[in-house]
């Protein structure tokens, strides 16, 4: 952080002071930043000479392809979705969301996603873009559930450590929003739905040892969990500022491969307390 900060006042300097990033940053409408960034990118991309762009491409690990083989992906991809059920609908969504759609919704940092200076960024996670889509359905028709599924190529600016560690992925989510009705009804159908979607395709990929463990964040998830084929994991120290209620992780060949867990993201876009959400997602560059 130190760093981070040590670096943009260095260039806050260069750029004219606080002054500057004062327009930049609040007191210029939207669009008119995005005319500014455009042109700025324009003038720029006109100095650079082909061997510049060669020069980038050879370095950039967000531009160098996939590590994992295209056929190796493919076959992944195709035996994720044999265990989708038709009930759920696959969608293709864009390769951008809407500006703030990773940050708003979640804990992320912006510095985590790339933006685009067209007030969007690339996407960095499916579930994010698949919870606006719910949302827009939920509020055109709040007496239907929406159960939804994609494959996406997502990008993240964090740094990962390890071999199966990538600047960019191939991830299948699955996302089911709904109304509150209670006795808990909404979250063990689609929690117990969930689980067995992604452990079926964990299997279809040939990790015949898919394992579902289940984090309980409130006690009241205690009846939840004990309905799930799932194996307790109380200690679990990541993702309890994210998801709320339960969360849990997916494991096949003998690796981490998917994550997921309620959140409250389609309450706050609808302003809806009542309102439900269940992501999740599997890896298909570890799976593959």
């Amino acid at each position: 952080m130190a760093e981070r900060a040590n670096a943009f006042d260095r260039v806050l300097r260069q750029a004219g002071g606080p002054e500057t990033f004062d327009v930049l940053a609040g007191r210029l409408p939207g669009a008119d930043l995005t005319t500014l960034l455009l042109e700025v990118m324009r003038h720029r991309s006109r100095a650079l000479s082909p061997a510049d762009v060669l020069r980038r491409y050879g370095h950039d690990r967000f531009v160098a392809p996939a590590q994992v083989p295209f056929r190796r992906l493919r076959r992944a991809e195709d035996a994720v979705l044999s265990a989708l059920p038709d009930e759920i609908e696959l969608l293709t969504l864009a390769p951008v969301a809407p500006l703030g759609t990773h940050s708003a919704l979640g804990p992320v940092d912006q510095n985590n996603v790339i933006s685009t200076i067209r007030n969007s960024e690339v996407a960095a996670d499916p579930t994010n873009a698949l919870a606006l889509e719910a949302a827009l359905r939920r509020r055109a028709d709040p007496t239907r559930p929406v159960r939804l599924a994609a494959l996406q190529r997502v990008v993240r600016a964090q740094r990962f450590e390890g071999a199966a560690s990538y600047a960019h992925f191939t991830l299948f989510a699955v996302i089911t929003a709904g109304r509150d009705t209670g006795d808990l009804a909404f979250e063990r159908t689609h929690a117990a739905e969930h689980l067995a979607v992604l452990t079926a395709a964990v299997r279809a990929c040939g990790g015949a040892d898919a394992e579902a463990r289940v984090t309980v964040l409130d006690e009241r998830f205690e009846r939840v969990a004990a309905e799930l084929d799932a194996t307790p994991d109380p200690d679990r120290p990541g993702g309890r500022g994210y998801y709320t209620g339960l969360c849990f992780k997916i494991y096949g060949k003998g690796a981490e491969v998917g994550d997921g867990g309620f959140v409250d993201w389609t309450a706050r876009l609808l302003g809806n307390r009542k309102e439900r959400l269940l992501i999740s997602a599997l890896g298909i560059d570890r799976l593959s």
